[in-house]
């Protein structure tokens, strides 16, 4: 596998060709890959993006959620089955695009949060890995449920003041002399 120095020096985003026999080529190996292989990129932080070999159109996002639903079926799930089915009522909704971004963010939040406590045990002397982080996070169980509820309260408290920031912009137009189009001025 190529570091990530070295994908950046060979010429930055690794692409990787999906063929209609649904074989994926990676470009700068030289190689076959599979979803694997492409998970391995992913966890080592490799900048890559996947096209169709005729086409050109990007794939990565197709090939990432299939990577996700491989993850889902086996093993223990990331996503509950009432978290999918809210996931997918956001689809289509006036919030969609919100939703998203606030997912991101929050992830981003875990994800420092974690790098943190890592560089904090590294200065005490504390060499972790996943397996000590997870073996930590099963003692702290009560303490950090207690954090996360009360960081998404705040979230909920939050996401509750931008719906009203908004409502309050919609109704800004209100005090205006203009009548609504009616059919007939259409």
């Amino acid at each position: 596998m190529v570091t990530k120095k070295q994908s950046a020096k060979s010429g930055g985003v690794r692409t990787i060709k999906k063929y209609p026999n649904r074989r994926l080529y990676d470009t700068q190996t030289s190689a076959y890959v599979t979803l694997s292989d492409v998970k391995d990129l992913v966890l080592a932080q490799e900048e890559f993006k996947v096209v169709d070999a005729k086409t050109e159109e990007d794939l990565t996002r197709a090939i990432l959620l299939q990577i996700i639903l491989e993850e889902e079926a086996g093993g223990v799930p990331l996503f509950t089955t009432p978290m999918l089915s809210q996931m997918i009522r956001f689809y289509g909704h006036s919030m969609q695009g919100l939703v998203g971004g606030y997912l991101e963010k929050n992830i981003q939040s875990f994800i420092d949060m974690q790098t943190q406590f890592a560089e904090q045990s590294k200065q005490g002397g504390v060499n972790i890995t996943p397996e000590s982080w997870a073996q930590f996070m099963n003692m702290q169980n009560p303490m950090m449920q207690n954090v996360m509820g009360n960081y998404v309260e705040q979230s909920k408290n939050l996401f509750a003041q931008m719906q009203e920031k908004m409502k309050d912009q919609a109704n800004v137009f209100s005090g205006f002399p203009f009548a609504p189009p009616t059919k007939s001025d259409k």
